[in-house]
């Protein structure tokens, strides 16, 4: 029996949420679970693929417009069988590889059922709804996941077509697309998705991080790493450099999404202050303060 799945508890949000609210639940949510934050740690990896799933869902008006019509009969839906929840089977899928490959690409029996893939959907595909709409058999839109990485070095994804005649595609994304870039794919239309990074945040051209470094490092200056999608790279931090300071590393961004080079990564500075202190330490610090510092 497929049990039905709740979106809107998955990413805490109400039924009445915005598309803004969805999206700051998404993207909080998948930092936290990201696997590149917990490595090797199946419950996380688990709940990342359920979070992009509720996300895909409802981000998209025509999905969340038959998820909320149809869930409140699910008994029923389910009841009738494959393809009742006004799927449509025989449809196209999409078989990820690289990072899709571990788990995070493929949807839920749930999703395949209420969307048209029935239980019989191979596991680690996303099905989708292959007609236009006007409803005739035409490019569908489907979304792809990508990450930042892929962003930078392109990627590739091994397409499925079903049907009578089902055969395997390679399809290559071209490194700089950006959110909501779509990829024609033959007789497809793919949409690309990129995916919460736990470390940099994308703005136009441009990645944000943070950086943190020690106390004694911004007052008598020194020099720090910064993450970097190319590797760290090292910064010297000038003496007296406050908190909050904005570092550009030129080159360090993503592709330009027109012309060419790339664009820069925004380092702001955070200051580490000691929690604890040895009884040497804390007599610098009296000193310090008795210096009016």
């Amino acid at each position: 029996m497929v049990e039905y799945k709740d979106y809107y508890k998955i990413l805490g949000v109400a039924k009445t949420a915005t598309e803004k609210e969805i999206k700051a639940a998404y993207r909080r949510l998948a930092r936290k679970h990201h696997p590149d934050v917990n490595p090797g740690n199946k419950q996380a990896e688990a709940k990342f693929k359920e979070i992009n799933e509720a996300n895909d869902v409802l981000s998209d008006p025509e999905k969340r417009r038959r998820y909320d019509e149809l869930g409140a009969n699910w008994d029923a839906v389910r009841g009738a069988g494959p393809g009742a929840a006004g799927g449509w089977p025989g449809g196209f899928r999409v078989e990820t590889e690289g990072f899709g490959a571990e788990g995070f690409g493929g949807f839920s029996e749930f999703f395949r059922t209420f969307f048209g893939g029935g239980a019989g959907g191979a596991g680690g595909f996303e099905e989708f709804d292959p007609r236009s709409r006007s409803g005739r058999h035409a490019a569908a839109d489907h979304p792809v996941d990508i990450t930042l990485e892929e962003i930078l070095s392109g990627a590739r994804r091994t397409l499925q077509v079903g049907g009578k005649s089902p055969h395997r595609a390679e399809v290559k994304i071209p490194a700089g697309v950006r959110e909501g870039t779509r990829v024609r794919a033959g007789e497809l239309m793919l949409r690309v998705h990129v995916l919460p990074h736990p470390v940099f945040e994308p703005k136009g051209d441009d990645l944000l991080t943070a950086v943190r470094a020690p106390l004694t490092t911004a007052v008598l200056g020194g020099e720090i790493q910064v993450p970097t999608l190319d590797g760290p790279v090292g910064i010297k931090v000038p003496a007296g450099t406050p908190a909050g300071r904005v570092f550009r590393l030129r080159g360090h961004g993503l592709p330009r999404h027109e012309g060419s080079g790339r664009g820069d990564l925004l380092a702001t500075l955070g200051v580490e202050l000691p929690t604890t202190l040895s009884g040497r330490e804390k007599e610098l610090f009296e000193e310090l303060r008795s210096l009016g510092r």
